[in-house]
């Protein structure tokens, strides 16, 4: 009984809390446990699944890609490419596919977009966003994004030169202490009525502690209550799954207050929380 929002213009319904491919998911070695916990993801109600060729090298396209052969229909299949080019990034695309199983992708996006010159090549004549466009007049992309955990400042810039379908962005408790992707880019995605994915919603795991943020149900709850179409989170077992799905149905929205004081909470560690940033 996931509640499900908007994809912004994509017009489909997303589930609240969706599958990130990293985690369990990506192991290449688990290949039973990772089926285990895709095939329950969707059958709790969740129909959104996020991945990229870089997971587990590609083990976590693998993976998934096993659950798709049977179940493809349930689920709107995101996956990204890192390449910057043209020609690199029609291959990538057509590595996935296979790899997922699958002869279209509901959402492909910019990998990780991290400097100028990375903008610059992807929006050049022969970079790939070109190849992103020709993909979707064939219909073997049905939706394009632009992904990024670094500098909400060039996302801003991106998502204003190109007509992007959606945005996968960094937001938890700790981000308005650090590089901010709340209070610039969150609300132009809004106004372009884009489809706004949320991660690192637990700054992998460093988000908790005993002084500051303590549960799942905080994390979570503070992103949940911000205009976001979903939310992405890998997962290590099954019942973490579980626990998260029940967080997802049973949440309300909290007040401006109650998100300050998580806010607030993770003052003290907004490095930690906030580590992918300025590390990765």
């Amino acid at each position: 009984m996931i509640p499900k929002r908007k994809l912004g213009r994509t017009g489909y319904d997303v589930s609240l809390f969706s599958l990130g491919g990293e985690a369990a998911v990506e192991k290449a070695d688990r290949v039973g446990e990772a089926e285990e916990i895709i095939n329950l993801a969707l059958d709790l109600g969740v129909n959104y699944i996020d991945t990229a060729p870089s997971y587990g090298g590609g083990g976590s396209e693998s993976n998934i890609g096993r659950v798709m052969q049977t179940r493809r229909r349930e689920v709107f299949l995101a996956t990204k490419t890192g390449d910057r080019t043209y020609d690199g990034t029609m291959s990538q695309v057509e590595k996935s596919l296979g790899r997922l199983r699958t002869d279209y992708l509901d959402l492909c996006q910019l990998h990780d977009m991290q400097t100028d010159d990375d903008l610059k090549k992807v929006l050049s004549r022969r970079g790939a966003v070109k190849a992103l466009e020709r993909l979707k007049d064939e219909k073997i992309i049905r939706f394009t994004g632009i992904t990024g955990h670094k500098d909400p400042d060039l996302l801003l810039q991106a998502i204003r030169q190109h007509p992007f379908d959606c945005l996968l962005l960094s937001l938890n408790a700790g981000d308005v202490h650090y590089r901010c992707f709340k209070h610039k880019l969150l609300p132009e995605a809004v106004k372009l009525e884009m489809g706004i994915i949320a991660m690192k919603v637990t700054a992998v795991g460093r988000i908790f502690r005993e002084d500051g943020i303590t549960s799942m149900q905080q994390a979570l709850g503070y992103v949940f209550s911000h205009p976001v179409s979903t939310a992405i989170v890998g997962i290590s077992t099954p019942d973490e799954l579980e626990a998260n799905a029940r967080i997802a149905a049973g949440f309300r929205p909290l007040s401006p207050e109650e998100l300050k004081d998580l806010e607030d909470l993770t003052a003290s560690y907004a490095d930690e929380a906030n580590f992918f940033k300025h590390q990765w």
